[in-house]
Order: C-alpha cells, then sequence, then structure tokens
C-alpha cells in the first residue's frame, strides 16, 4: 500500500534532506528567500515521485511558506484540480525565479487556464508576478502541442510591448519567450525575428539585449537546420 503523506511529514523529511551547501548558494542563483531549508531541485524531484500527485497535499505545503515546500507543491500538484482562483492566490506568493518556473512549467503549463493567465500577468506590476506570464508562454511553446500559430503571433505583440522593462528576472523571461517561440516553426521564426528587429529599434538597454540575444540564435544554422528537418 502507497504511502499516505502528510504535510508535518514532507516537512520533516525535508529537513532531512536540507543541506547547508545548497542553502548558501541559493543566494548566488538569484534566489533570495526567507523561508528555505536548502533541498536541490533533482533530490526535490526524487522526492515528488515517491510522493505522487497529491493536490491537497500541494494546497497544504503551499501555505507554509517554506520554499522547497512550494516547489514541491508544483510537483505534485493536479493541473486538472487547480482553479484559476488558486493559480491566482499562489503567483501573489510568488518570491523567487525557481519557484515561478517551476509552477509554471510542472503545474500551470498543463491547464485549461495557462493562456489567459498569462495574458493577464505580463501586464502586472510585480516582477515574478509578471515573470510568470512569459515563463508560461515560453514552456507552452513546446509543450502546448495544439495552439495554433496565432495565439503565439499574438504574443510577440505583447512581448515587444513589454521589451523595455529593466529588471533581470523580467527581461530574461521575455528574452527567453521570444527565442521559444521562433524556435516552435520555420514560420513563427521568421515572425520573431522579424519581431526582435523591431524590439531591437526601441529605446531602451532590455530591449536592445533582448533582440540581440534572440536574434543570435534565432538566426544561428543549428536553429535553422532543426527547423527545416521539422518541416519535412
Amino acid at each position: 500500500m502507497a504511502r499516505q503523506w502528510t504535510k508535518e511529514a514532507v516537512l520533516r523529511e525535508l529537513k532531512g534532506l536540507a543541506d547547508p551547501k545548497v542553502r548558501a548558494k541559493m543566494a548566488y542563483f538569484g534566489v533570495h528567500v526567507p523561508k528555505a531549508y536548502g533541498v536541490s531541485s533533482p533530490v526535490l524531484h526524487k522526492f515528488a515521485k515517491h510522493i505522487g500527485k497529491d493536490h491537497r497535499l500541494a494546497q497544504e505545503l503551499w501555505t507554509t511558506g517554506i520554499h522547497e515546500a512550494r516547489i514541491l507543491a508544483t510537483f505534485i500538484g493536479e493541473p486538472e484540480r487547480i482553479t484559476a482562483a488558486e493559480m491566482e492566490r499562489w503567483a501573489c506568493d510568488f518570491n523567487s525565479w525557481d519557484i515561478v518556473d517551476a509552477a509554471c512549467c510542472y503545474l500551470y503549463a498543463h491547464t485549461k487556464f495557462a493562456w489567459k493567465k498569462a495574458a493577464e500577468w505580463s501586464r502586472r506590476s510585480e516582477e515574478f508576478e509578471k515573470r510568470a506570464g512569459f515563463s508560461l508562454v515560453a514552456y507552452l511553446s513546446y509543450k502546448d502541442k495544439v495552439a495554433s500559430d496565432a495565439r503565439f503571433l499574438q504574443f510577440l505583440r505583447v512581448i515587444e510591448r513589454e521589451a523595455h522593462d529593466e529588471r533581470n528576472f523580467v527581461r530574461k523571461a521575455v528574452n527567453w519567450t521570444l527565442r521559444n517561440i521562433g524556435k516552435r516553426n520555420l514560420r513563427l521564426n521568421r515572425e520573431a525575428i522579424q519581431a526582435a528587429e523591431r524590439i531591437r529599434k526601441q529605446d531602451s538597454r532590455a530591449a536592445r539585449w533582448i533582440a540581440a540575444d534572440a536574434l543570435r540564435e534565432l538566426r544561428s544554422d543549428a536553429v535553422q537546420a532543426r527547423l527545416r528537418r521539422k518541416a519535412v
């Protein structure tokens, strides 16, 4: 019989898995959070497999405010059970880029609310909520196999609109999303390159960096060859 994990048991396990070296390096990687044990992502993934999907437990872990407990919650949460309101509540708690990306990759991108939330969050003023809007589409660009090109073309306009944002975790996510959209297929590659060219003309240091970095990859021989093979 599979073990029935409780919040208290999970927290005890996380404390036992804590590594002071991991905790000490978090700031180096740009993760500044008040409550953390210091458990690496591979260890958390392994632990999540032992637990399995359990949305009730995910909700309880999220309320602890502990960094690793919240990341674990994104791994074991059930996309079909999370509501738009719950996604919003969790987004309001985002306080680091890795929490944002874990939630978007493992949970939010698989929900029916993903595109709507991406559009909403892309307009937010709070850094990590705004990052979530772009992180979501960066993941949807390869996770959503049935999305039309039109969805991504529409989001290219969002990228152009927000490319001026100088904040580190926003501009990096904007750049990442632009690159991922441009690697989905040949048509979107052409459109992403054109968007990057327009972004490059904006009077913003962030926009110029976003454009230059994206153009370097999207025009590369490796990306062009892969997209041509994919189109055959």
